[in-house]
């Protein structure tokens, strides 16, 4: 793939949203804060272009105070020396530990958690037996005789462990579970990391002043952090909240700002951390405070989830209404509706605090990591000390949207219509039950029923129209016989216009349609929040195994046509090193630099069996997918598909 430079000036603007986002509920929100005088992401977004081509190129580095500095033809190095490769590489390599100590962070949290409730020290259920089982037996352990607890909890030392060793030694929840193919080729490239917090350190330490001047060399140690991110701060924490919590259960819900209701007591769970968002979810269902809230006129109490925190309550619990990305919070926050926000970590933007304030909602923030000014705090503390206390502030929580509830502005309140039903909560457990076990599914595969499988998922990104790219790649794709899989914030367009329903069939190909209507599923499977990437991964090697193949040369794929942030490249990077292929609609900011920017798009092929393909044009993106399945598939020797492309393509 040839580089390619972020062209600053196709960036939409507002207007362009407005007349292109594919949910109706999405235009009437900015056109009602429009009336009102707020302003969203989209607005600040325009208020920042012209956009600094240096930053979108990487060739800008802040990295000491010498700087900042920035490559131009006049100025090919930095002051230290540094070139355009250096500077690119660095960049990225930080921008991928940050996604490593993102997804970990949060991930710790459950690990003690989970290490609480085996102990004893948290009064915790363990909800998940089976999994906790499976994975006792996946690590090699003697589950015969053992008590639950005693297994939970040398599983969450194991985790914990691999999270934060420093002394060298196997990452063992690696060793267990990656393919022994690509573990092979992990070792001759010299990556396996030693643990998540180290390769975070080892980064940080690489990228500081005067040390690491190799840009190959920065590459070696992103690679590393693609496998910390992928093993500990994904697959890890997936193991501790699947054993805490339980595996996700299927169930079918209303989704979109349509499902508010205006005479209940409503609650917001915004952000990734599962363990206080359980309690909430605990506490709305107790008695005497649902006495309470009618004691104020309320029907009752419902929870709304925005971001990963509703995608992750939802599959585990139910009792949660699914509305908005992390993009779409404002919007859901100017209705009015919404008694009280409960922010915990990441993807919540400082911005919504100003909308809440004209709605009076009120705002508490439930983590040391993640303060908000103006917003009230119960949280977890800094050590974790207090996470015994758990019950008690979410009952507090609760008591405080009550509260607001009697304050609301009812002449404020503006519910969009538009909502619609989804199916949610799928798993490798109950997809395998579902038909039967995995040779079933790899039957369809190679007699092309099935084209291939691909994991659709990613934030969202003001430099395209918002959640029509992924709408796009989703109609194409499921339009040719692939079937989808989704998570996370791009999940949150799926399920609101319908591919998530049984219904969306009528979208599908008439070979995904006969496998999937006998058992009434949807084109594209909800698996859950952005940590769920593990439930993808997991479904790829099982299907990888089952039918003796391994993964680089299997018709599946990643694609983040949106992506937003640093856990959107170690994500890529993630199903990169399996040997999957990434695609996107745009661009990593490498491209200032030819040589890292090949190495992003083209090198990996070689070494690690895939590629990162970069297209502007969803539609030509879904297109790029197809063909490349449809190569994977002739190499396989499997049974060849009809193809149909929209706009007259072929």
């Amino acid at each position: 793939m040839a580089t390619r430079k972020n062209d600053i000036r196709n960036f939409p603007d507002k207007q362009t949203v407005l007349k292109r986002t594919p949910d109706p509920s999405v235009r009437e929100m900015i056109q009602r804060m429009d009336k009102l005088g707020l302003e969203t992401a989209f607005d600040r977004f325009d208020a920042q272009k012209p956009h600094c081509g240096f930053g979108l190129n990487g060739t800008c580095c802040k990295n000491c105070h010498m700087g900042p500095c920035r490559i131009t033809p006049k100025s090919p190095r930095g002051v230290c020396g540094a070139d355009a490769h250096l500077i690119a590489a660095r960049n990225i390599l930080r921008w991928v530990a940050a996604g490593v100590s993102a997804h970990g962070a949060r991930g710790r949290e459950v690990m003690l958690a989970l290490k609480g409730a085996a102990d004893g020290s948290l009064d915790l259920p363990i909800l998940g037996p089976e999994k906790v089982q499976a994975a006792a037996r996946s690590f090699g352990l003697d589950v015969e005789g053992r008590e639950i607890k005693e297994l939970a909890g040398e599983i969450a030392m194991i985790l914990l462990e691999d999270l934060c060793r420093t002394l060298p030694g196997p990452h063992r929840t690696l060793e267990a579970m990656a393919p022994p193919e690509r573990l092979a080729v992990w070792k001759e490239l010299d990556i396996l990391p030693i643990g998540a917090y180290h390769e975070v350190f080892e980064a940080l330490h690489r990228t500081t002043t005067g040390t690491d001047g190799d840009w190959q060399n920065i590459l070696q140690q992103m690679l590393r952090c693609g496998l910390a991110f992928a093993w500990s701060s994904v697959v890890g924490s997936s193991i501790a909240m699947d054993s805490l919590y339980g595996l996700p259960k299927r169930s079918t819900v209303e989704v979109n700002l349509g499902s508010i209701t205006e005479d209940s007591v409503n609650i917001a769970v915004h952000g990734h951390s599962p363990v206080l968002v359980a309690a909430i979810v605990k506490a709305a269902r107790n008695e005497d405070l649902i006495a309470a809230a009618r004691q104020q006129g309320a029907s009752g109490i419902r929870l709304y989830g925005i971001c990963c925190s509703g995608h992750s309550a939802l599959a585990k619990f139910g009792d949660i209404q699914p509305l908005a990305s992390a993009m779409g919070a404002e919007l859901a926050l100017a209705t009015g509706a919404l008694d009280l926000w409960v922010a915990d970590v990441q993807d919540v933007f400082p911005g919504i605090m100003d909308v809440a304030a004209c709605f009076h909602t009120r705002v508490i923030t439930t983590s040391d990591s993640a303060r908000l000014p103006g917003a009230e705090h119960l949280a977890f503390d800094h050590h974790h000390s207090n996470l015994d206390q758990a019950d008690v502030i979410a009952t507090k929580i609760i008591e405080k949207a009550i509260h607001s509830f009697s304050g609301r502005l009812s002449g404020k309140v503006f519910i969009p219509p538009a909502r619609v039903a989804a199916e949610v909560g799928f798993a490798v457990e109950n997809i395998l039950e579902t038909f039967g076990g995995a040779p079933v599914l790899i039957d369809h595969l190679k007699h092309g029923n099935i084209r291939g499988v691909v994991n659709l998922v990613g934030c969202n990104n003001p430099k395209l129209v918002y959640e029509e790219a992924i709408t796009i790649v989703a109609r194409e794709l499921i339009a040719n016989d692939v079937l989808v899989l989704t998570n996370g914030c791009a999940a949150y367009a799926l399920l609101k216009l319908g591919f998530c329903h049984p219904d969306g069939l009528s979208q599908a190909g008439s070979g995904l349609q006969g496998v999937l209507e006998q058992h009434q599923l949807p084109p594209v499977w909800h698996m859950g929040e952005c940590l769920d990437n593990a439930r993808a991964s997991a479904l790829f090697r099982v299907l990888s195994d089952a039918c003796g193949k391994p993964l680089k040369q299997t018709p599946f794929a990643f694609s983040s046509p949106e992506w937003s942030n640093e856990k959107g490249v170690g994500a890529a990077l993630s199903f990169r090193l399996l040997g999957i292929n990434s695609y996107h609609c745009i661009s990593p900011p490498v491209s200032g630099s030819d040589k890292v920017a090949r190495f992003f798009y083209e090198q990996t092929r070689e070494s690690l069996g895939s590629v990162m393909v970069i297209e502007p044009d969803p539609a030509t993106l879904a297109k790029r997918i197809i063909l490349d399945f449809d190569q994977r598939r002739s190499e396989l020797g499997w049974k060849a598909v009809a193809t149909t492309f929209a706009k007259g393509e072929n």
